[in-house]
């Protein structure tokens, strides 16, 4: 292993290459990309699911069929469909971010005590109106909940899948450093940025928490 000071120099080594902003920022890109993509098609569909039973019963046994494939195993038919490039690999953290995001926005929905939904017919709320007074306030504080492990998630697929699919990034960094002769000085430097940029995208998700609009309760109303 090697010493602090080692992973130090293995990161000024980066910077004086000019390559430890190239890969942050190629690590980053691709989950952003991934992420959202997997939050704009899954939350609406899991909100639609969990609102109506036929769509539960026409959906859920896919779903369930779908979800315990480790997105990992998607790595050949992704290399195969979109060659090795940032196209795989957010199509990895996609599959990886689709379905929490999916069953949490499901969950979310299921959980709405009944007298809510009940009491806001009664007062004659359209269909528009129910959704922004009951829905939404419901569900957001467990979407953002759901999101911030969701990101989790994300930060781990893409190390493993820029090993594989892609030749940039922070796990490609891990792998090409200990290919090219045991720098293993920049295998924990790697290590230790994953670390860092994991710990800043979870406060930052943690931050929404906080937000006034965001911690909406049944007991404020």
């Amino acid at each position: 292993m090697p010493s602090p000071w080692g992973v130090v120099g293995g990161l000024a080594d980066l910077v004086s290459h000019g390559l430890l902003l190239k890969y942050v920022v190629a690590s980053l890109f691709r989950v952003t990309w991934g992420f959202v993509l997997a939050a704009i098609l899954a939350i609406p569909l899991g909100l639609t699911i969990g609102w109506y039973r036929r769509a539960d019963m026409a959906f859920s046994p896919l779903v369930q069929f779908l979800r315990p494939i480790s997105p990992l195993a998607w790595i050949p038919i992704a290399i195969l469909w979109f060659g090795v490039g940032d196209l795989s690999a957010i199509f990895l953290i996609f599959l990886s971010c689709f379905f929490p995001l999916l069953l949490t926005a499901i969950n979310a929905v299921r959980n709405i005590p009944a007298v809510y939904i009940n009491a806001g017919r009664n007062f004659g709320l359209s269909p528009a109106a129910l959704v922004y007074r009951v829905l939404y306030p419901a569900v957001v504080p467990q979407l953002i909940v759901g999101l911030r492990i969701t990101l989790g998630i994300a930060w781990l697929v893409v190390v493993a899948a820029e090993m594989i699919a892609v030749n940039s990034g922070l796990g490609f960094l891990i792998v090409d450093a200990r290919n090219a002769g045991n720098r293993y000085d920049l295998v924990v430097a790697g290590m230790v940025l994953i670390g860092l940029i994991g710990l800043l995208l979870d406060i930052g998700m943690r931050s929404l928490e906080k937000v006034k609009s965001f911690r909406w309760s049944y007991s404020e109303e």
